[in-house]
């Protein structure tokens, strides 16, 4: 019985530590709660994760008009929105970046998994995190 347990317990692991990675695809809103875009996050080889648009739902083909740099002008579709973010362990990540392609403008960027890794809440904000705005985003893989 008792290897019958840890032969249970060893093949759920791995599906457990899954479930507390943000790494997928996700679905995010806009403030009326109208699905907006499709977002992949991945792990950098350095840990890091990186969210990229990979589908646009309310705006196909949409451009970058006010990104700055080199993301001005380009596709939004394909485009790199998170960056840098890193894990403080526990479902949460920090000290990441996010760019807004609406607006054009870079905010800091926590994030933290929520209902089991169903769900990504993510802050964008300047300077102090109560200085910004909230994101709840839903796993759609």
């Amino acid at each position: 019985m008792k290897k019958i347990i840890l032969s249970l317990s060893l093949v759920a692991l791995p599906f457990s530590a899954l479930a507390a990675s943000p790494v997928g695809n996700w679905q995010t809103v806009d403030e009326d709660g109208q699905k907006k875009a499709v977002v992949r996050i991945t792990q950098d080889p350095n840990g890091d994760l990186r969210g990229v648009i990979t589908k646009l739902i309310q705006k196909p083909g949409a451009i970058c008009e006010k990104c700055p740099g080199d993301k001005k002008g380009k596709p939004i579709e394909g485009m790199s929105i998170i960056w840098s973010l890193k894990s403080e362990g526990d479902n949460k990540w920090s000290e990441g970046a996010i760019l807004d392609p609406q607006s054009g403008s870079t905010y800091n960027l926590k994030a933290e998994l929520k209902e089991g890794g169903k769900k990504f809440e993510l802050r964008g904000f300047r300077g102090v995190s109560l200085l910004g705005r909230t994101q709840v985003w839903t796993r759609i893989d």
